[in-house]
């Protein structure tokens, strides 16, 4: 199958299908602005007190681990520059949400929401786009290209991570990049990934984990205007959150990556029934078109939910269960809860590390090594070493276990890679991000 300007053939069946919305309303209401949240690391929400949200369909570039840079589509705010992925949109459970999109690129394009009920378009129901000959060009109502408009609107009625994309030719246009997160906070409150007491989380320790990938060849073809073979399709580049790694690790909204806004480092402290009482929440989307197996070193996940449903009996009983490696179906989103504790309680008075360090000419220093094994403990590192170490926090590495994958054109160890940083116990003396 090639990409051409007319609609694709019709698909054998519909994998969406889309039923009434009991709310009405008018797609002329002006939008509010949204807010994007600007803190250094985890999740920068998007927000609106009205829910109303206006997303620009458009061209851009972003940068690549060896340098390259790459042509891309994406959802970027009203008015914003350019931004891959989309922005993460973050939403109460029973609000009625409004999605205005402006399209700016040479073809029709779409949104599609999936996991959420009864989505209208321009006020009436959302349904599939056919051409005269019964060819599937749309699996929702798109805006027309080259600033064509539709709104869409529906009630975020579950709490859970989701997925937002585009329905039009995705094959092509999701993978060019038009995509992001939909997050839908629960009733219980803002702490909670569900309606549920057991899935509390610490609110300073949420995280994305949104897994995406790039065939240049497809690219380069979109960008010059010519049809690209999809039987011909081969990953060449995996991303996290829009960046390659070491960029992955970087604040968010770094100066030197000014169109991928979103860090991947997560960032949290020893889990302390008294002190620290509450696990991160680490959200994974994987919009690529492989299953990825995400692997966080030394430590199990709780996996609590999976495409926006609570892990749970029909009776609400607790069917969530710890997993190693977090395997990440494409078109996937899982919710995962997550601690880290100091199973030894080692101290370098009371209960020393039990083994012998070598002499410093014995031993190579990493970039992230503190001088000291012990958290909270700053070392002293032989001159002419560097440290990005600020505080004797520790660093554990996360990345996906396909290890071919952590690869950026044949540049290794790149990819799909990140960091969990463990900083010592609250109060400390490490800088607030």
């Amino acid at each position: 199958m090639k990409y051409s300007k007319t609609p694709w053939k019709r698909l054998g069946s519909i994998i969406a299908i889309l039923v009434l919305l009991v709310t009405s309303f008018s797609s002329g209401q002006p939008a509010a602005a949204a807010n994007q949240s600007v803190q250094k690391v985890g999740i920068a929400c998007t927000t609106d007190p009205t829910n109303t949200f206006t997303l620009n369909a458009q061209s851009g570039h972003i940068l690549l681990p060896d340098g390259n840079t790459m042509y891309m589509w994406s959802y970027s705010l009203d008015g914003k520059a350019f931004q891959y992925p989309g922005p993460v949109l973050c939403v109460n459970e029973g609000a009625v949400v409004t999605v205005i999109l402006n399209n700016s690129l040479p073809e029709p394009v779409s949104i599609m929401f999936p996991g959420q009920e009864d989505v209208q378009a321009d006020g009436s129901d959302a349904q599939p786009e056919f051409d005269g000959s019964n060819n599937l060009g749309s699996l929702t109502k798109s805006a027309a290209a080259n600033n064509g408009s539709v709104t869409y609107q529906f009630t975020a009625s579950r709490p859970g991570t989701f997925i937002y994309e585009s329905g039009t030719n995705p094959k092509k246009q999701v993978a060019m990049g038009l995509t992001g997160a939909l997050i839908v906070r629960p009733a219980l409150g803002a702490k909670y990934a569900y309606n549920r007491a057991d899935s509390q989380f610490t609110p300073s320790e949420e995280f994305l984990v949104f897994l995406s990938e790039i065939d240049p060849y497809q690219h380069m073809a979109v960008e010059q205007g010519k049809d690209y073979d999809i039987s011909g399709y081969h990953t060449h580049y995996w991303l996290l959150n829009g960046r390659g790694f070491p960029d992955t690790i970087a604040d968010n909204f770094a100066t030197w990556l000014p169109n991928q806004p979103y860090g991947a480092l997560a960032l949290i402290h020893p889990y302390d029934i008294v002190n620290h009482p509450y696990p991160a929440l680490i959200r994974y989307v994987n919009v690529g078109t492989e299953d990825i197996p995400f692997h966080p070193h030394g430590n199990n996940g709780l996996v609590i939910g999976r495409d926006g449903f609570a892990l749970e009996g029909s009776g609400g009983q607790d069917l969530s269960f710890e997993k190693f490696a977090i395997n990440i179906g494409a078109g996937q989103t899982w919710d995962v809860l997550s601690k880290w504790y100091d199973a030894e309680s080692y101290d370098e008075q009371i209960n020393p590390v039990p083994v012998t360090i070598p002499d410093v000419a014995n031993q190579t220093f990493g970039m992230f090594y503190s001088g000291s094994p012990y958290l909270g403990k700053l070392g002293t590192l032989p001159p002419g070493v560097n440290t990005l170490n600020q505080c004797g926090e520790y660093y554990i590495i996360s990345h996906n276990h396909a290890l071919f994958q952590l690869d950026a054109w044949g540049m290794t160890m790149a990819g799909q890679i990140t960091y969990l940083r463990i900083d010592p116990p609250l109060p400390n003396n490490c800088p607030v991000p």
